[in-house]
């Protein structure tokens, strides 16, 4: 299926916020402790950290958008420097197993050599009903890099 990929600044915010809320909806419990999405207080976030967060849609031949990523730059001086984070990425379903995924994942990797990344991080749920996403991961050439954990500051 042909795709376009492009960046999607803060101005277009509300087809990611849309994207995002429907990610969050299918993974069920894994994104129940966000609760709803302060959609105000996103906004303000990204304007505020725009030159660090960056948004990739998706959209088919018709302009529509069938998926969405985002990807944070961030330090870590075992990385040797700047390293991408994907935190979110989601293809609507009617359009999954066509390449979209594979569309985006390659618009992170074509950004991240022009800033000179070191590499790319993406976590996955872990629950068993995710496996072909992990699978995706792995064909794209993500390796398995131990658990990730978090600490909620709410």
């Amino acid at each position: 299926m042909p795709v376009t990929v492009e960046r999607l600044g803060v101005e277009h915010a509300g087809v990611a916020l849309d994207m995002v809320q429907r990610l969050l909806k299918e993974l069920g419990e894994e994104g129940d402790e966000l609760g709803t999405l302060d959609s105000p207080g996103v906004l303000e976030a990204w304007t505020r950290s725009r030159d660090a967060i960056h948004t990739f849609v998706a959209r088919d031949s018709g302009g529509r958008p069938v998926g969405i990523m985002t990807v944070v730059e961030s330090f870590a001086i075992y990385t040797n420097g700047n390293y991408g984070i994907i935190n979110e990425i989601y293809v609507v379903p009617p359009h999954r197993s066509s390449g979209v995924g594979h569309q985006l994942i390659r618009a992170a990797k074509k950004f991240g050599v022009e800033r000179r990344w070191t590499r790319i991080d993406v976590t996955a749920p872990e629950s068993d009903r995710w496996a072909r996403t992990r699978a995706f991961y792995a064909r794209e050439g993500f390796r398995l890099a131990g658990p990730k954990l978090k600490l909620l500051l709410s």
